[in-house]
């Protein structure tokens, strides 16, 4: 039990008190009385001891004496090893002391190293302070070499550089060496009064330490060599620009290649002439005007001229809608000439002249150009090739808003003038005064009044296309007086033909037969040309409109323009004046035939013809639905007219017989309207029973045949018949209904007679099906 108490970590008391007293002396009460409870806790801690505390077995002194005995032999064991250890301990220690003297000697050795490392920092610091002191010197003279280096490269001149301007050919090398020129003289110019001016090419003076160039020894002598070398230069760009504008005047020359090549390359040199001698700068610039000029009135009027042979002349004096028809003959022939029917009246492909020009009209880009490039007259005339004169008018046109832009250009970029006293108009003023010269005396003798309004319609092209490229200013005036010459003889033209259609008569223009005249046709083929010209461009052609001159309201095709007054305006109530003057004219040519009935189908075929020609054009409107009533009223009249001819007694009969049974009131009570003989002769209606029965097959066969042989155009006169057999068989229905009424008890026997309205309808359907 003692034993397991020591090995439990049991310490005796003795040992404990004596170790409190041997550190009571450093030790305040309370850490004794701390530590005396520590040890006590420890002392409870052991099971064993508390178990026998608690059962009274353990005796104190005894467990005493065996800790003591303990602690005994562990003392001796501890010293024993001691002395076996002591040899090991020796050598360590001598160990120790090697390593301490080793550690003495690099102690002092360091201490040597750190006397000498002393000693050469200090020559460090004195090879720093002197590479600082070269590093400046050697900045200084870099500074100075550069200043030097920049103030020569400004002022002096090389050889090269002056061999260039003053033997050299003109070429981009001596435009480089004008510039260096120019550099080097701005520079030695600099003097202190210049140093606020922001074009000053040094304002800090930096490259001339400080000292204004002009005030330098070299600046002073390099100022004369310069202004020789300046003049030198001006004489060399002046003889440059003299050869290149006696280029401009010979025939055939490429003008746009010479002024891209030869001139704008070589802009700044007229920059240079400017500054350094204006009077050169003004004689390039009106040796330049007066060349450009005299090209461009050349170019124009011999091109005009030559167009000119390519001229067809669509239309002449004798030109009208209603034209004699003695116009109409050969010299030695009675026989019309086929070829003088319509040329100056059909549109055609001449509306292929506003291609490009719809197209910027419609939504696209004003600046396009138009379609087909312009006449090439060289090979026009090698070809033997014709034109209307409105494409020669546009190949002029053409040209001459392409240069007048490239002028305007040109002139503003080479000659840098931007005023309303630039050489522009100089340059243009004697070719637009030609243009518009050739234009009138054109206009003299013309008569084509499609070939005009077409004119009209690409002149307002190009004053969209003159805005787009931003030359209005100067053209648009231009193309306002071409407008105005070609209103005034569009208006003479429409009232020459106006005129001709008044006074027209059968003897005039030849009294003809029953079927269309020639001039219905020519008055058709005018007037949709003058229409599709307007609307061009636009959706749909059912209001007369000029370009840029709004229509009526939508859904009224018979309101007028709202603009009143104008041109246009002007034109569309020529158009609605000639409309009238035409159905006159009509209705005199068909006074020529004796009975009504043929006045009747003369009408018909040419407000026919009329309205054929309008829908195969696809032009509608006031003009087309005026003729479309005035048509169907003569329809109406011929139904009659042909209907009376076969079946004249049945329809007198219906037509009597209805207005007298509409005045008789039957009596009250009455189961008829009145007796039979009191109302019709049952003799006749019976004779017309007869009568009917026997001829209806043959009268529908006769109206076939009139009607085919009356109405050249085959669709009118399908329509016309069926339009005369429906009444017919309106009429026999009538009739029907007239037997009915009077005889509403007891049929008569010749009731069985009466053809049925079925068997009609089928014959009807028969020839309608045979068409």
């Amino acid at each position: 039990m003692e034993k397991s108490s020591s090995s439990n970590g049991y310490t005796p008391k003795n040992g404990t008190v004596a170790t409190a007293k041997s550190g009571s002396g450093g030790m305040s009460e309370q850490d004794e009385s701390e530590r005396l409870s520590a040890d006590l806790a420890l002392f409870l801690s052991d099971p064993n001891l508390q178990s026998a505390l608690a059962d009274g077995s353990l005796d104190l002194s005894s467990y005493s004496s065996t800790i003591n005995s303990e602690l005994s032999t562990l003392e001796r064991e501890c010293i024993a090893l001691h002395r076996q250890a002591a040899p090991d301990i020796r050598t360590l220690r001598e160990e120790m002391d090697v390593c301490d003297s080793i550690l003495a000697g690099l102690h002092e050795m360091l201490l040597g190293f750190q006397a000498d490392l002393s000693g050469l920092s200090g020559d460090i610091r004195q090879l720093q302070d002197q590479s600082r002191s070269l590093a400046v010197q050697v900045d200084n003279r870099r500074d100075a070499e550069e200043g030097l280096r920049l103030f020569l490269e400004r002022i002096v001149v090389p050889p090269n550089l002056a061999h260039v301007i003053c033997r050299g050919e003109v070429d981009e090398l001596f435009l480089e060496c004008v510039k260096d020129l120019e550099e080097k003289y701005a520079y030695v110019q600099i003097a202190e009064e210049n140093l606020n001016d922001p074009d000053c090419p040094d304002p800090g003076l930096v490259s001339s330490a400080g000292i204004p160039p002009a005030l330098t020894v070299a600046g002073r002598e390099m100022v004369e060599h310069l202004s020789k070398l300046r003049l030198q230069a001006v004489d060399r760009t002046r003889a440059y620009f003299l050869n290149v504008m006696k280029q401009l005047r010979r025939p055939k020359t490429h003008v746009r290649m010479i002024q891209s090549h030869a001139l704008l390359k070589y802009e700044y040199l007229v920059d240079f002439l400017l500054v350094a001698s204006p009077t050169v700068h003004a004689e390039i610039r009106d040796v330049y005007v007066e060349s450009m000029s005299k090209t461009l009135y050349t170019l124009f009027r011999t091109y005009h001229k030559q167009l000119l042979l390519l001229d067809m002349r669509l239309a002449t004096r004798v030109d009208l809608i209603a034209v004699e028809e003695a116009a109409l003959r050969d010299a030695f022939s009675t026989k019309v000439n086929m070829r003088k029917r319509g040329d100056a009246f059909v549109l055609g492909d001449r509306a292929k002249v506003l291609d490009g020009a719809i197209t910027a009209e419609t939504g696209g880009d004003a600046a396009t150009v138009l379609t087909s490039s312009p006449i090439n007259a060289h090979l026009a005339l090698m070809n033997g090739d014709k034109y209307s004169y409105e494409m020669i008018f546009r190949s002029i046109m053409s040209h001459l808003i392409d240069s007048a832009t490239n002028e305007f250009v040109f002139a503003r970029q080479f000659f840098k003038e931007y005023g309303q006293d630039d050489c522009w108009h100089s340059i243009f003023g004697k070719t637009l005064s030609l243009v518009l010269e050739q234009t009138e005396n054109y206009l003299f003798n013309c008569h084509d009044a499609i070939g005009i309004l077409l004119m009209i319609k690409l002149t307002h092209y190009y004053k969209r296309m003159v805005t787009a490229r931003g030359i209005d200013k100067v053209m648009e005036p231009f193309l306002d007086r071409v407008t105005n010459l070609f209103w005034p003889r569009l208006k003479m033209v429409m009232d020459a033909h106006l005129r001709s259609i008044r006074g027209a008569n059968p003897k005039k223009v030849g009294a003809g037969d029953i079927h269309a005249h020639l001039v219905s046709r020519r008055y058709a083929e005018f007037t949709c040309s003058i229409l599709l010209i307007l609307n061009r461009g636009r959706k749909t052609t059912g209001e007369s409109s000029l370009n840029g001159l709004p229509n009526g309201s939508p859904g009224k095709p018979t309101d007028k323009p709202t603009l009143r007054g104008s041109a246009g305006d002007m034109l569309v109530n020529d158009l609605d004046v000639m409309v009238e003057e035409m159905i006159l004219l009509l209705k005199r040519l068909s006074d020529v035939h004796l009975t009504n009935k043929k006045r009747i189908i003369f009408m018909i075929n040419n407000l026919d013809s009329i309205i054929t020609i309008f829908k195969e054009r696809r032009v509608s409107g006031r003009e087309m639905n005026r003729f479309s009533e005035l048509l169907v009223q003569q329809r109406e009249l011929f139904v009659e007219e042909e209907l009376l001819q076969t079946f004249s007694k049945m329809i007198a009969f219906v037509q009597q017989t209805e207005a007298h049974m509409s005045r008789i009131t039957a009596p009250r009570g009455a189961r008829g309207v009145a007796a039979p003989a009191d109302v019709v002769n049952p003799e006749v209606v019976e004779s017309l029973v007869h009568e009917f029965a026997s001829n209806w097959k043959s009268g529908i066969e006769q109206i076939n045949r009139n009607v085919l042989s009356y109405f050249s155009n085959f669709r009118n006169g399908m329509e016309i018949l069926k339009q005369v057999l429906t009444q017919l068989l309106l009429y026999y229905t009538r009739f029907q209904d007239v037997i009915r009424k009077v005889w509403r008890g007891k049929p008569p026997s010749f009731c069985k007679d009466l053809v049925s309205t079925s068997v009609i309808l089928a014959e009807i359907k028969k020839h309608a099906l045979s068409i």
